[in-house]
């Protein structure tokens, strides 16, 4: 009955993890030779796991990025120009406690979104709040925003993440004061937060793309001198991916074609064993 209130009361004060491990240590008799001590720190850190793991889902849950990606699942044997000591740089994420930004650009199928969610899962782990935004639906989401008089929320909203991912940058062809609103937004996080973009565009025609010299000037000032650069090249993964499947599908069907061969009497055999029969009768 006491282990029972006990429970009743972890829960009620939402220590699931310390009353799961109290549940566990009950049901052990070894934990019988541990100190009040050793046993008591397991219950705390299974607790502070629990709380890790469930801090870490709602971080991601908000960050709504797109490709379930991690750092540990980068891909450097393809040649692209990735080296492992660059993402090595970001990965202890002090690029985001000092309000830097990182722009990763490349050709279509170069990684530039795996790369990109990655460092912002990344960044999830150590704490950080991330967002990830596909440039074009930003621009959507923004465009409503001004109708529906949500613009100052929404922009609000925008810079209090520690990192903003904006991805695909330069894909589509904005108005003058889109790029304004972008303005905008880059000067809210300046100094105050991290921003990550990935472009099919490397940063010497972003002048060109944008087309306004002077709304120009103000976002690559804000964005590029004081940003790690990731500027990748090469074949696309996703037609080398392709070309691999369909080589060992090939080789799949090659061989299950070899078993049956296998597997199937041979014609020339059958017509000499009723030969042989045929001398017997």
């Amino acid at each position: 009955m006491l282990n029972e209130q006990t429970m009743h009361k972890l829960y009620a004060m939402k220590l699931s993890g310390m009353a799961e491990s109290y549940e566990e240590q009950r049901q052990q008799s070894q934990m019988g030779e541990l100190s009040f001590e050793e046993r008591f720190a397991m219950l705390v850190e299974r607790q502070w796991i629990w709380k890790e793991n469930r801090a870490l889902t709602r971080r991601l849950k908000y960050a709504k990025l797109k490709l379930d990606a991690c750092i540990e699942d980068i891909d450097y044997r393809h040649p692209r120009g990735l080296r492992r000591s660059t993402i090595e740089q970001l990965v202890s994420c002090e690029w985001i406690k000092y309000h830097r930004n990182c722009i990763i650009t490349g050709p279509t199928g170069a990684g530039k979104t795996f790369i990109g969610c990655a460092l912002a899962h990344q960044a999830c782990r150590e704490g950080y709040r991330a967002q990830y935004f596909y440039t074009p639906k930003l621009f959507r989401q923004m465009a409503i925003a001004h109708v529906d008089g949500r613009i100052t929320n929404l922009l609000k909203k925008i810079s209090r993440v520690d990192v903003l991912v904006i991805d695909d940058w330069g894909l589509a062809t904005l108005e003058r004061h889109q790029y304004r609103d972008f303005l905008e937004i880059l000067d809210d996080r300046h100094g105050s937060g991290s921003t990550l973009i990935t472009s099919q565009f490397p940063t010497s025609a972003w002048h060109d793309i944008i087309g306004d010299p002077t709304v120009a000037d103000a976002i690559l000032d804000r964005l590029v001198h004081n940003a790690h650069k990731i500027e990748l090249k090469g074949e696309s993964m996703r037609k080398k991916k392709k070309r691999r499947d369909e080589r060992t599908t090939a080789a799949e069907d090659d061989r299950k074609e070899k078993k049956e061969k296998k597997r199937r009497p041979d014609p020339s055999d059958q017509g000499s064993d009723n030969a042989n029969l045929g001398g017997k009768a």
